[in-house]
């Protein structure tokens, strides 16, 4: 299926420029809107791998939007400088997910797009932020994370209304299962509907065919898992038409 990408600039109100990436199948016009995906990358920010994601998602069937939470559409392959651009908007919870919000709202709002039937993805620090936008109510029907950082900005309660699938790598070091365990608790306790899948053999990053080159570089424990990959992406894509259609 061919597709069409272009970039969407969403301004905050203290005129930060959010520069995120959308992928739209052919077929998806006004008349024809598709069901939206949001993804939130890890902290490398919108680099290609997240645009590659949108730009499968679109030819899955789906709008998606690689979101630029960071702003100015700032992107990098340094460990320490993602670290410190991700500790930043963490430090700063609630504007974080007003940037969220704002992209949500202006991707809903492309004509293409069906915003009464939106999902979300996100990776590593980017799992982090699908869950807290679920956390805050907003209106997402199904979430899913790989290798996705559980903590919660507030824990999960009635507003939180997702389906939730969760993929873990066994051998993540970066985020243990107790992690994983506690955010099941978190889940239960709010009712909510989610599946863990656990990867063996699978580390941190284990999506992204980038990792290995990016643990050598920086000096962190990474590794990408191609058969990890491939049968959580599967996974994903069924989950998402189980809840979008």
């Amino acid at each position: 299926m061919s597709i069409q990408t272009y970039e969407l600039v969403s301004t905050t109100d203290n005129g930060v420029e959010l520069i995120s990436y959308i992928a739209l199948p052919e077929d998806a016009s006004d008349t024809n809107p598709a069901p939206g995906i949001m993804v939130a990358p890890e902290w490398w920010g919108v680099v290609d791998h997240p645009k590659t994601i949108t730009e499968n998602l679109a030819k899955a069937g789906y709008a998606a939007v690689a979101m630029d939470v960071y702003g100015e559409g700032k992107l990098t392959a340094d460990a320490a400088m993602a670290n410190m651009w991700m500790e930043q908007v963490l430090a700063d919870q609630d504007m974080l997910m007003a940037r969220c919000r704002l992209i949500l709202n202006d991707f809903s709002s492309q004509l293409a797009v069906n915003g009464d039937n939106l999902g979300a993805i996100g990776y590593c620090f980017g799992g982090k932020v699908v869950l807290d936008m679920a956390r805050e109510g907003m209106p997402l029907k199904a979430v899913a994370t790989f290798h996705g950082n559980p903590a919660a900005k507030q824990p999960a309660d009635s507003n939180f209304k997702a389906k939730v699938l969760v993929a873990h790598g066994r051998d993540d070091s970066m985020v243990s299962m107790d992690a994983i365990e506690d955010l099941k608790s978190e889940l239960d306790a709010a009712d909510v509907d989610y599946t863990v899948d656990v990867y063996d053999n699978a580390k941190h990053g284990f999506t992204n065919p980038n990792a290995d080159e990016r643990a050598a570089k920086n000096d962190i424990d990474l590794g990408y898992n191609e058969s990890a990959a491939k049968q959580s992406w599967e996974n994903m894509l069924e989950f998402m038409k189980a809840n979008l259609g």
